[in-house]
């Protein structure tokens, strides 16, 4: 029996249900979005467009939108220059003309430009933000303030914000920041602990815009979706290395002002260069839509990046440069900008995964063309018996395997993902990437197109509108974390500073640069594959080269001096060491080397692992001089800097390995565990006579040696062979070889370099035995050789 009643009441309630969602859908909220700097160069090229976009992506999808455009400019200048930035936006090209008009003059109606200078005016923001939302009967949702200022002004906007703007309970906060952030890792610190007093890690996003390219925001995704295929591949056993390059044919001109105070290194390779190698090198996660597990697996990738040193850098400057720097800086004709241009960096990582293969970073302007592509090279390890001639395309092993996700410009000209078609046929999202057709002619990384499965967007987005939406969908795995960006700094800081006083090399910029910026790396060390020409280098009064000097030899305080430009000096110590370690081995069968720890040793020891393939590492014994009383795997630990450059890549046997005891019982150096007296024993067990072969020390600018300090007693005298001894700088408790026991080696070489120890050398050359003073003056081996190693500028300033 019918029951038309019924059926008319259950079409009433349905229709009350699908009413009352889309009640819901347009009660979502409104959200405010203030651009600040709205009259600057980037909004006007990049973040209107990118508002707009985003108005167009959620317009009809439950939010109401307002759009503030604020700058310091006043308001007549500042409405002006928004309404002709607004009249310029354009729709995607599946957008209809008319449509597209349409949109654009409501977006021009939600949108409106007002002055902030003070903490009244954003209180008067918010005031009007709030009078809108009730006299429209709205519901706010949040508030997106977008900084696109400089850094200096970030501290004072954000305590406006915070004291004035916050949007009402129940709403959320987003502050979106842009690059630089910081200088160096004490300055992005002190950055981060300034915003972090304003507002919650979560409200802040950190633009790095490289992480909205569509080729780079690719590659999670494709390594999730094609896991199958990768898994036994994405590893140093079949990765021969990385490529991470963005080139630019521009120059700096009218820049010259931040390339200054930033060079490139800090321009390019330390954020968005960097952010691409961990997407690269991570850890996949499970769930790759998880943001909160993206940023982890980041983190780790970045505390296994090996600590970079001056031979992990090849540094140019085009030739232009200098002068353009005189003319918009206003310095003298006499002034050259050691700022480097062009940047060539030999990154490791310390984990299973990736142990041994390069990670090569690279980036320049004014050179021949402009691209950025990341392209993982695979090992060929197959031998085809027929001819190239015969070879299928699709199916030669022979042929070169890689991945590149190619990030734009360049000779493709547009985004894509390429992948070798004799490695595996790759999968991506069909409705947003599609295959590239053939062109014939085109050849990319050595081979034709069609050598590769190549894919590029189906519809291409600038970075920006990517990073916009996702700003506005809350997605925090686009940006950059202040943990994040601190683990980014304490990489990179040490090297910047080693590079400080360094001189690029010159080039001529464009097509003129021919192979003088080719660069190879053999093991840790990166250099320049080619002298550089005579008429590159500057003209008169330019310090003379390496190659107007030979090796002197001479005498400092009565002992033997050698002195060398660096690369020489190292070279001859190296040799030296070799020498003396194969006479030990003859007359002795085994060979024991005490080495100090600190920043000049490190060139030698990488010396060592990469050009002497005939020392007799298999009879030597290694010792420490000194050490600080940190664990041995902290990067302050004199063991850990000898693991990272020298015995990771030589052949020791582990039993010949004698780090210092500083760590017992969960303990540091202390005196009840008698650390000192254990290595003393075990000296005396191996070492005949407790007589090192060779004892390699440095010279401090206050006169210590290993680690004995002026006006300590602790290790000058006396019978303990090791002692525990206090620096007057952190760590401050270190364990160092006695002075007596020292002067019992039968050589002692005492390596001094660079500009800083000229002060001390000449003081030094001028006293007597003065150990308690200086005590580099009580080093004197009662029946050894001493043999001083010294660089120009430490001997001759």
């Amino acid at each position: 029996m019918k029951r038309p009643g019924c059926w008319k009441m259950l079409a009433v309630a349905v229709c009350m249900v699908l009413l009352a969602g889309l009640q819901a859908q347009d009660l979502q909220g409104h959200v405010s979005i203030i651009l600040l700097g709205a009259t600057g160069d980037l909004a006007k090229k990049y973040l209107w467009q990118g508002l707009f976009q985003l108005y167009l992506d959620e317009v009809g999808k439950g939010y109401s939108f307002s759009f503030h455009g604020a700058a310091l400019t006043s308001t007549k200048q500042g409405q002006e220059f928004v309404a002709k930035v607004l009249q310029s936006l354009s729709c995607p090209e599946d957008v209809a003309p008319e449509r597209c008009a349409e949109l654009r003059g409501r977006f021009q109606q939600l949108s409106q430009y007002r002055r902030l200078r003070t903490s009244e005016d954003y209180m008067a923001l918010s005031k009007d933000i709030e009078a809108q939302l009730q006299h429209e009967g709205l519901q706010e949702a949040g508030r997106i303030f977008y900084f696109s200022v400089p850094p200096f002004a970030y501290a004072d906007i954000a305590r406006s914000i915070n004291s004035s703007c916050r949007p009402g309970p129940g709403a959320w906060l987003r502050v979106v920041l842009e690059k630089p952030f910081g200088h160096d890792r004490l300055s992005a610190q002190q950055l981060a602990t300034e915003l972090r007093s304003f507002f919650q890690e979560e409200e802040m996003y950190r633009v790095d815009h490289y992480l909205g390219k569509q080729a780079v925001a690719q590659i999670l995704p494709f390594r999730d979706q094609n896991r199958k295929a990768l898994d036994g591949l994405w590893n140093r056993h079949h990765v021969e290395r990385v490529e991470i390059i963005m080139k630019e044919t521009v120059d700096a001109e009218g820049r010259t002002g931040f390339y200054e105070e930033y060079g490139v290194i800090r321009d390019v390779l330390q954020n968005h260069l960097t952010e691409v190698l961990t997407l690269v090198a991570m850890e996949l996660p499970y769930n790759v839509s998880s943001s909160e597990a993206v940023l982890r697996h980041k983190l780790q990738a970045f505390q296994a990046l090996r600590g970079l040193h001056k031979g992990s850098a090849v540094l140019g400057q085009y030739q232009a440069y200098s002068g353009q720097v005189r003319r918009e800086q206003q310095k003298p004709d006499s002034f050259h900008s050691l700022t480097p241009t062009f940047a060539g960096i030999l990154v490791h990582m310390d984990n299973l995964r990736w142990e041994g293969v390069p990670f090569i970073l690279m980036s320049g302007k004014a050179l021949d063309e402009r691209v950025g592509y990341v392209r993982i090279l695979f090992r060929n390890q197959a031998y085809c018996a027929q001819t190239e001639t015969r070879w299928v395309a699709d199916q030669s092993q022979c042929l070169p395997r890689q991945i590149v996700f190619y990030i734009g410009h360049g000779e493709l000209g547009s985004p894509a993902v390429l992948v070798s078609r004799n490695l595996f046929r790759p999968f991506l999202p069909s409705g947003s990437w599609k295959e590239v057709e053939d062109r014939p002619g085109l050849r990319l990384f050595g081979r034709p197109l069609s050598d590769f499965y190549a894919y590029s967007p189906v519809r291409e987005q600038d970075a920006y509108s990517v990073l916009i939406s996702h700003i506005f969908h809350g997605r925090k795995d686009s940006f950059i974390t202040t943990e994040n960006l601190l683990a980014s700094w304490a990489f990179w800081t040490p090297l910047l500073d080693s590079l400080a006083h360094e001189a690029p090399r010159l080039y001529p910029g464009g097509a003129e640069n021919g192979h003088l910026l080719d660069f190879e790396f053999t093991g840790t060390q990166l250099r320049f594959s080619r002298q550089q020409p005579e008429q590159l280098v500057p003209g008169p009064g330019s310090a003379p080269s390496p190659s107007d000097f030979q090796v002197l030899q001479s005498k400092y305080r009565d002992s033997l001096l050698i002195s060398a430009w660096p690369e020489e000096l190292i070279a001859k110590l190296a040799d030296d060491i070799e020498a003396t370690a194969m006479r030990a081995v003859r007359r002795f069968g085994e060979f024991h080397l005490a080495l100090s720890g600190g920043s000049s040793p490190v060139p030698l020891f990488q010396q060592l692992a990469t050009q002497h393939y005939g020392f007799p590492w298999a009879h030597t014994h290694l010792w420490l001089v000194d050490e600080r009383c940190v664990p041995l795997r902290d990067p302050e630990s004199n063991f850990q800097g000898l693991q990272v450059h020298l015995l990771q890549h030589v052949r020791v046997p582990y039993y010949n390995v004698h780090p210092m005891p500083v760590h017992l019982h969960q303990r540091l150096c202390a005196e009840e565990d008698q650390g000192a007296q254990m290595y003393a024993s075990e000296i005396s067990a191996l070492v005949t006579n407790s007589s090192f072969d060779l004892v390699l020390l440095g010279m401090g600018t206050d006169g210590h040696t290993a680690s004995l300090f002026p006006q300590s007693p602790a290790g000058l005298e006396g019978p303990q062979p090791v002692v525990l001894t206090r620096s007057p700088s952190k760590p401050h408790q270190r364990m160092s070889l006695s002075l007596p026991l020292i002067n019992r080696a039968r050589k002692v070489a005492i390596l001094v370099m660079g500009r800083m120890k000229r002060e001390i050398t000449l003081l030094v050359s001028r006293v007597g035995h003065q150990p308690k003073k200086w005590p580099i003056s009580g080093v004197l081996p009662s029946s050894g050789q001493l043999v001083w190693y010294m660089d120009y500028e430490a001997f001759l300033g």
